[in-house]
Parts: structure tokens; sequence; C-alpha cells
């Protein structure tokens, strides 16, 4: 799915954004901060922020973001501290996965309770396009497919971590045709998913 590189003025500075404008409206499933859950969506945009953001109305910020950029109907926003013109992009068969990964706040998701403020800025965010429907069940299952596909990464990439505390997914498939009912590793879609989310993380990193 082609993307486009947007600049918008914001914090007294020029920041990029990685844009996806969709021919026709594709179902989601996503943990975004705008436009998460599951339905219909019209766009996604994957926004590059200062290291020092600190808004806590994400939701807001990247609805106004899209309304400043004409984005008709529902979307899906993320947010990175991440360089969005250093992401990946892979393939496996027709499964494509767009990868942007923030690594300086990496850490493990069963980790001991920790008090300490959550750092909002390291952030892992995927885009994942699966040319064929999902039922709902699928997209729910494609979604641990695709996080244990990434966490395989980061052991791979050396790292003692499964994630970022604000990692964000968003799995796409068109709304059209008879349902798959299976997303896990081992299902046709499901199993080219964690391939192509594997390559995008590792690609990033090197």
């Amino acid at each position: 799915m082609n993307h486009e590189i947007r600049t918008r003025r914001e914090a007294d500075r020029d920041l990029p954004l990685l844009l996806w404008r969709f021919p026709k409206p594709l179902r989601a499933i996503a943990s975004s901060p705008h436009g998460g859950g599951l339905g219909m969506r019209r766009w996604a945009m994957n926004a590059q922020v200062p290291a020092s953001y600190a808004r806590r109305d994400p939701d807001h910020h990247l609805g106004k973001l899209g309304v400043s950029l004409g984005l008709p109907g529902r979307g899906i926003g993320m947010l990175t501290a991440a360089d969005v013109r250093a992401f990946s992009t892979a393939y496996d068969g027709d499964v494509s996965v767009t990868a942007t990964v923030g690594l300086g706040h990496a850490l493990l998701a069963a980790a001991p309770y920790d008090p300490r403020p959550v750092a909002m800025v390291g952030t892992i965010n995927l885009l994942a396009v699966i040319p064929e429907r999902l039922s709902d069940a699928a997209l729910v299952n494609a979604v641990a497919t695709a996080t244990e596909a990434k966490t395989q990464a980061l052991r791979d990439l050396g790292l003692d971590a499964t994630g970022t505390a604000t990692d964000a997914l968003c799995l796409l498939c068109p709304d059209e045709g008879r349902p798959h009912d299976f997303g896990g590793p081992r299902s046709m879609w499901g199993a080219r998913l964690a391939r192509a989310v594997h390559a995008s993380v590792l690609a990033t990193r090197r």
C-alpha cells in the first residue's frame, strides 16, 4: 500500500509523518491512540513527535491533525518519537508490514512493578495490510501473532525486551469476501504476517 511522507509545523519545528490513504474503507483492528478498536477506516497516519512530547490528549491531537490534512471520515493515528522517515516495509506473499522502531525505553511486559512514570516516547509502531478478509476472531488472533513476531525480532536483535510501554499496532484487511477464520502463526495469513513483522522490525535496526 502506497504511503506519503508529509511535514507539518508543530511545536516550533517541522515534523514528518507517514500517511496512508485507502482507495476504499478497510476493516481495521488497532491499538492506536486515535481510531483504535475494530471498525472501518479510511486512512492511517504515523506522526513523529518530539522526545519531550507530554500531551495527555493524543486522540484529540491526532484528530485535529487529520482535519488539518483534509482527511475524510474515520482514520487511525499513531505517535512516535522515532524518525518516521527511517521506516521499513517488509513483504511476505501479499502481506505488507511497515514499521517504525524506537527502542530507547524497551522493557519486559511482565517486569516487576515500577512506580516511576512510564516513558511515552519509545515506541514500535506497526501497520500491516492483509489482502483478504479476516473474521473478527481471526483479527484478534492476528494481533497476538504480530506481537509474538515483534518480540521474536527483538530477541534476535539481542534485546532482553518484549517491546515498549506505548507500542501501537494496526492490522487492515478488506471488508469483502468470505472471511478467514484463523490468524495464528500457522494459518496462511498469520504465518505471512508474522514473517513480515519480523523482517520489518529487524530491517529498521540495520
